[in-house]
């Protein structure tokens, strides 16, 4: 890979999602962050601090959020690519120009540009107490009751992909896409496999 020297360097370079890759540009630099080069990649820092970069690569392009391990995720887009090896460092990745909504891009960064904002021993402990926890919303808890197979299964996954299919029921609105949705996800729960593999599959 050829260091870049800047970040218009950086996208010139790239084989591939340099449209996308502006367009996230654009997005990170409207917001109150500083642009600059780490590791190769563009990185936006608050008050020294890494925020969020963004990244591009064969099949995919995306974002890094530093601390995105203490971060909602409403979405369930956050995905930890090294398990075992990164507590903090998390991916949103993205494989058309059309997976970028402003609004919910924006709306992930600020809330990493406010984690960024406090002590991070603060952050730490807020990341140690969401791994210990989660919130199972009521209709997986229903299909979970109901299906003593998926439940003995999701009892054995680990609490990052508990939390992955939780995420993914709760941020439905409608009662009718929560119903659709456990509708895919509890075979794939039953097979003890990650949300993402969901993704892959469609």
């Amino acid at each position: 890979m050829i260091k870049p020297k800047s970040v218009e360097h950086f996208i010139e370079t790239r084989e591939k999602w340099q449209t996308e890759i502006t367009k996230l540009r654009e997005i990170l630099c409207s917001m109150e962050l500083e642009e600059t080069i780490k590791w190769m990649f563009p990185c936006y820092v608050h008050n020294r601090r890494n925020v969020v970069g963004i990244a591009g690569f064969k099949s995919y392009f995306g974002l890094w959020f530093y601390e995105g391990a203490s971060m909602t995720d409403i979405k369930g887009v956050l995905i930890n690519a090294q398990k075992g090896k990164t507590k903090e460092l998390r991916q949103w990745r993205m494989t058309s120009i059309k997976d970028i909504k402003v609004r919910t891009v924006k709306a992930y960064v600020n809330e990493a540009i406010a984690i960024s904002k406090q002590p991070k021993k603060q952050v730490a402990a807020k990341v140690k107490r969401k791994a210990e926890f989660v919130e199972v919303p009521q209709e997986l808890h229903a299909a979970l009751k109901s299906d003593r197979t998926a439940a003995t299964a999701f009892s054995k996954l680990s609490v990052s992909r508990q939390r992955g299919y939780a995420q993914f029921i709760a941020s439905a609105k409608r009662t009718e896409t929560k119903v659709k949705r456990l509708a895919k996800v509890m075979p794939l729960i039953k097979r003890g496999v990650a949300i993402e593999e969901l993704y892959r599959r469609s």
